[in-house]
This record gives C-alpha cells, sequence and structure tokens, in this order.
C-alpha cells in the first residue's frame, strides 16, 4: 500500500512542487493539501495520512502549534516532518521539541526528500543528525543528567543514537544483534517518555547527557 502524505504550506507554488515530488514515487501519495495548521486536525482525521509535511512558519497557526496539537489529540498520529528555508532556525527545533520527527529544507533536491520521508518511517535512524546536535548546542545545560535510570548498555545506544547511526550501525558498534538493539532503542524510547528516536535524542541533549560538541 502507498505511504499517504499531507502537505501543510501556506505557499501554493511549494505545495505544488512537493506533491509533484511525491506522487512521482510509486509507494507515495498525496492525500490532501493545507494551507494553514488550523485544517490540520480536520484533514488528518479524515484522510488518516502516514506523514505529515509540515511547513513551520504559517500565518494563523504555524508548524509548532500545529504539531503539539496533532500528536496531542490524535490516536496514533502521523509522523511530521517539519519544512522550513533556514535549518538552524529555532522554529524548527521547537517543533522537534513538541514531536516532529524531523526536518526539511525547501530547497532540498527531490530524492533527499523522498529519503526523509522513507527515514522517518523507518524509525531507525535519524534525519539529519548534524543539523540537530547543532541545534541543540545552543539551548545545551550546564549540568549533565546521568539518566541513571536506564541501564549502561542503554546509555550506550542511546549516544549512539544521538550520534545518528542506525540500529544496524549500532549492532556493529557494539558488537550485538540487531535485534537486541531494536530491543534496547525500545526500551529507551518508553524510559524516557520519548514518541521516537528523534524525541528521545532531543532529550538527551536537553539533560546534558549527551554533549553536541563533544
Amino acid at each position: 500500500m502507498s505511504v499517504r502524505v499531507l502537505l501543510v504550506d501556506d505557499e501554493r507554488l511549494i505545495r505544488v512542487g512537493l506533491r509533484a515530488i511525491v506522487d512521482s514515487e510509486p509507494d507515495l501519495t498525496v492525500v490532501g493539501e493545507a494551507s494553514d495548521g488550523a485544517e490540520v486536525p480536520g484533514l488528518v482525521g479524515q484522510l488518516r495520512p502516514d506523514v505529515v509535511l509540515m511547513d513551520v512558519r504559517m500565518p494563523a497557526v504555524d508548524g509548532i502549534r500545529a504539531t503539539e496539537h496533532l500528536l496531542s489529540t490524535v490516536e496514533d498520529p502521523p509522523k511530521v516532518i517539519v519544512v522550513t528555508t533556514f535549518e538552524n532556525d529555532d522554529y524548527v527545533y521547537d517543533a522537534l521539541l513538541a514531536g516532529a520527527s524531523g526536518f526539511l529544507l525547501k530547497r532540498a533536491r527531490p530524492e533527499e526528500i523522498v529519503a526523509g520521508i522513507r527515514t522517518v518511517l523507518a524509525g531507525d535512524s535519524l534525519l539529519f543528525p548534524a543539523a540537530i546536535r547543532g541545534m541543540a548546542a545552543r539551548r545545551a545545560p550546564g549540568a549533565a543528567a546521568p539518566l541513571d535510570f536506564l541501564t549502561e548498555r542503554e546509555r550506550d545506544v542511546l549516544r549512539l543514537m544521538a550520534a545518528g547511526l542506525s540500529n544496524g550501525e549500532i549492532a556493529a558498534e557494539l558488537y550485538l544483534g540487531l535485534q537486541t538493539v531494536k530491543t534496547h532503542v525500545g526500551n529507551v524510547l518508553s524510559k524516557l517518555g520519548a514518541r521516537d528516536r528523534t524525541q528521545a535524542v532531543i532529550r538527551a541533549y536537553e539533560s546534558g547527557f549527551v554533549r553536541p560538541t563533544g
């Protein structure tokens, strides 16, 4: 079955371009469009998309508030990918804190946009980890939290997740089986109360457990 994608952007030309990119893939389909975040809850309930490509800056309800509302009120919500002009925008980081699974630049090449959608859906690696580290560096706390409620192995896995390694790469780094790594990742998400991998990494940075420049 095709992956269902909802486009949310106040610029029609951006939506037209994204639709052309998404619909050119045999396994991706645009099921709807919105020009403001206020339209998102109703469309998500009606269309049940798997992924929402969400503009971060919109005139009435921006992508941050739309993401917060969507993820807090919809049962089994779609993945949200923020679409932005500037990668070092504080709005982007706030959207990630609100629950977005990653972000894409509006100037990204078509293959990067498609790969980003598939990366977020797969859930076993981060979308643009280096940029997330850069944004986190500006908000790093003074003291580090040890996260003692995680086991030593789970802390190892979280550090490697924050470095941008996929499950397969973590398995190779720690000499573990892939299924074992998936179990550890699941435990980390559960203990941190994180919706997905991006949320877990953001919380690792916010706590100071992982240092963006370290």
